[in-house]
C-alpha cells in the first residue's frame, strides 16, 4: 500500500502531479453539469473543487502551480482572442455602436460599483482587501479571463511575501453572479413594463418593413444604350448593389445568365433585388414591361444551404466585392464564425472556416459551393503554428514595460492581455500575412477549455490553504452581498437606459446585457424567450469588446490602485 500513498503524498513527483490535476478537474466538470433550479455553474466549479484540495492540503509545488497557471491562462485568452477578433472591428457598425457604448458603461459601471462598496463596507488601511475586491468583481460579472489578468497584473506587484488569493472572492461572488444577471434582466422588464408578445411582434413587422431585407422581382427592358454591350459583371459593379439577374430574354429565347453574359438593346431581363434598390436599377436598366414569357418551367427549385469556406484564395475576401447575389443570383443570410454570428455586410473580410448559409437556386447555390471551397476535410489539419507564433509575439508584446509616473512598476500588458490583443489583430488582419487563423470550433473549444480548466485548478488549489480563514472565518459574507450588487445595480441602469432612453428592443437589450458579462447561461436563457435572433445579435454585437475590456480594466484596476496603494 506504500506506493499509493506516496502517490498522494510525493507532491515532487510527476504522477502526483498529474493525479492532483485529474482529479481536481474532472470532479469540478461533473459537479458543474449540476443544475438548481435549471442553473449550472458549469466549468467554473473546478475552481470549487480544486479550493477544497488546496484546503485539505492535497497540493503541489507552487513552481509547478504557477507554470501550469500561466500556461492555461495564455492558452485560453489567445484562443478567446482569435475567436472573437474577426467579428471585433465589425461590431462597430451602425446599430452596434450605441450597443458597444451601452456595454461599456455596464463595464465602468461594475467598476464603479466595486469602489462604492470597498469604501462602504471594506478597511481600507488592508492592502489585501482592494485585491480580493477585485476577484469579487470578476466573480460578480462570470468573467474568468478577467481574474486572470488580475491575478497575473498582482504577481508583478506583490514580488516578495504572499500574494492576495483573489479567487477566494471570485469563488464567492460567482454563484449569484450567474443567477443576478437573469434575475436583474427580468427586472429591467417589469421596470420598463414590457410584453414579451409586443416584443416579438415588433421584430417580426421590422422585418417585413425594412426594404433592405424584402425583395422586389422587376421585368425590364434594356433601353440604356451605355449598358449595351457590356458583361453581367461589369453591369453589377457599376451599380454597385445586390440585384440577381436570373433570366435573360434575347430574341425569342430565354437564357439563364453568368458573369460573361453580355446585355443587348432591347433585351428583357427578370432581376430580382431588394425593395430600396429597385427604383435606382430600374433608372439604370431600362422600364418596367409586361411578362410575356414563360419561365414557370425552367425555374429551378431555391434550396438553402450551409456552405463552409475553405478554399484559401477566399481568406480575406469581402463580401461586396464577390458579388454572389448580382453574379450568382443568390444572398448570403447568415455567416458563423467561432460559434459567433456575425454581420453579413458588404464590408465582411471571409476567412478559411466561416460558415455561410447561402440561399438561392440550386445550380447556383452549388456554383458558389464549388467557389468557396465546401470541404470540410481540407479543416482536418490544425494550424498550430499560426497559434503559436501568435503566442510568441503576445508574450513579448506584453512584456513591453510602459513607464508611467507615480506608478511603482512599469505597465505591462501582461500574459494575458499581450496575447489577448496579437490574438484579437491576428484573427482579423492574419490573412494579410499570409496566416491561416482558422480551427473549428470544436478545437477551440477544446484548447480554450483545456487553458481554462489548468488555469482554475491551480488557482484553486493555491487559494485553498487560506480559503476558510478567508471566506467563511472573514468577510464571506461581505464579498457575497458586495459581489450581488456589483452585479445586479448596471443591469438595472444600463438595461433601463437602453429600453426608455433609446427604445431598443427588449430581446435585443437581453443579449446586449448577457454579451457585457460575457456569460452563456443568460445568452441560453435569452434565447429560449424569443423566437427570433435578436438576442444573438445583441450577444455577437458587444461581446468581443467586452471581453477585450473585462481582461484590460482587470490589469488596468490592480497595477494602478493596488500598484500605488
Amino acid at each position: 500500500m506504500d506506493w499509493i500513498i506516496n502517490l498522494f503524498t510525493d507532491t515532487d513527483s510527476v504522477a502526483h502531479i498529474m493525479l492532483l490535476y485529474a482529479i481536481v478537474i474532472s470532479v469540478g466538470v461533473l459537479l458543474g453539469k449540476v443544475k438548481i433550479g435549471g442553473v449550472s455553474l458549469g466549468v467554473t466549479f473546478v475552481l470549487f473543487a480544486g479550493i477544497v484540495a488546496g484546503h485539505f492540503h492535497f497540493t503541489g509545488p507552487v513552481s509547478i502551480l504557477n507554470f501550469v497557471q500561466d500556461f492555461g491562462l495564455i492558452l485560453f485568452v489567445f484562443c478567446i482572442g482569435l475567436q472573437v477578433g474577426p467579428g471585433f472591428f465589425e461590431s462597430f457598425r451602425k446599430g452596434g455602436v450605441t450597443l458597444n457604448l451601452l456595454a461599456t458603461s455596464a463595464i465602468l459601471l461594475n467598476i464603479g460599483v466595486m469602489f462604492a462598496c470597498y469604501f462602504a463596507f471594506f478597511d481600507t488601511s488592508d492592502p489585501f482587501d482592494l485585491p480580493m475586491m477585485v476577484g469579487t468583481l470578476y466573480g460578480a460579472v462570470t468573467n474568468t479571463p478577467g481574474l486572470g489578468a488580475a491575478n497575473e497584473a498582482l504577481e508583478s506587484i506583490f514580488t516578495s511575501g504572499e500574494i492576495p488569493q483573489i479567487a477566494s472572492g471570485y469563488a464567492c461572488a460567482y454563484p449569484l453572479g450567474v443567477v443576478g444577471i437573469i434575475g436583474a434582466t427580468i427586472a429591467v422588464r417589469y421596470i420598463c413594463r414590457v410584453k414579451l408578445e409586443a416584443e416579438e411582434k415588433q421584430l417580426e413587422d421590422a422585418e417585413a418593413d425594412n426594404p433592405h431585407e424584402k425583395p422586389y422581382q422587376m421585368h425590364l427592358q434594356v433601353t440604356n444604350k451605355y449598358i449595351c454591350g457590356r458583361t453581367l459583371l461589369q453591369i453589377s459593379e457599376f451599380l454597385n448593389r445586390d440585384v440577381a439577374c436570373t433570366r435573360i430574354y434575347h430574341e425569342g429565347r430565354i437564357y439563364i445568365p453568368n458573369r460573361d453574359t453580355v446585355f443587348n438593346l432591347n433585351d428583357e431581363v427578370l432581376v430580382v433585388c431588394a425593395e430600396a434598390d429597385a427604383e435606382a436599377i430600374q433608372a439604370f436598366i431600362g422600364p418596367m414591361v409586361d411578362q410575356h414569357w414563360d419561365i414557370e418551367d425552367q425555374q429551378q427549385p431555391m434550396i438553402s444551404k450551409r456552405i463552409v469556406v475553405t478554399n484559401p484564395k477566399m481568406n480575406g475576401k469581402t463580401l461586396g466585392k464577390m458579388h454572389f447575389s448580382s453574379v450568382y443570383g443568390v444572398n448570403v443570410t447568415r455567416i458563423t464564425r467561432q460559434g459567433i454570428e456575425l454581420f453579413a455586410s458588404r464590408n465582411h473580410h471571409f476567412h478559411v472556416g466561416d460558415r455561410i448559409m447561402v440561399v438561392g437556386p440550386e445550380e447556383n447555390v452549388n456554383r458558389v459551393a464549388d467557389l468557396l471551397g465546401n470541404s470540410v476535410k481540407r479543416l482536418d489539419a490544425p494550424n498550430i503554428a499560426t497559434i503559436f507564433i501568435g503566442i510568441i509575439v503576445g508574450i513579448l508584446f506584453g512584456s513591453l514595460p510602459i513607464a508611467i509616473p507615480g506608478m511603482p512598476v512599469p505597465l505591462k500588458l501582461g500574459l494575458a492581455g499581450g496575447p489577448l490583443i496579437i490574438a484579437i489583430l491576428i484573427g482579423r488582419f492574419g490573412h494579410h500575412m499570409k496566416l491561416v487563423t482558422y480551427t473549428t470550433t470544436s478545437a477551440n473549444m477544446m484548447l480554450r477549455e483545456v487553458g481554462l480548466v489548468l488555469f482554475l485548478a491551480s488557482v484553486g488549489i493555491k487559494a485553498g490553504a487560506g480559503f476558510w480563514e478567508t471566506v467563511i472565518a472573514g468577510d464571506g459574507l461581505k464579498f457575497v452581498f458586495t459581489g450581488f450588487l456589483i452585479t445586479v445595480i448596471p443591469i438595472l441602469i444600463i438595461g433601463t437606459i437602453a429600453r426608455k432612453r433609446y427604445h431598443f428592443n427588449y430581446f435585443t437589450i437581453m443579449g446586449m446585457l448577457a454579451g457585457t458579462y460575457t456569460d452563456p447561461p443568460a445568452l441560453a436563457y435569452a434565447n429560449a424567450s424569443c423566437s427570433r435572433e435578436a438576442p444573438a445579435i445583441g450577444y455577437s454585437t458587444v461581446y468581443p469588446l467586452a471581453m477585450f475590456l473585462r481582461i484590460f480594466t482587470a490589469q488596468i484596476i490592480i497595477l494602478f490602485c493596488c500598484g500605488i496603494g
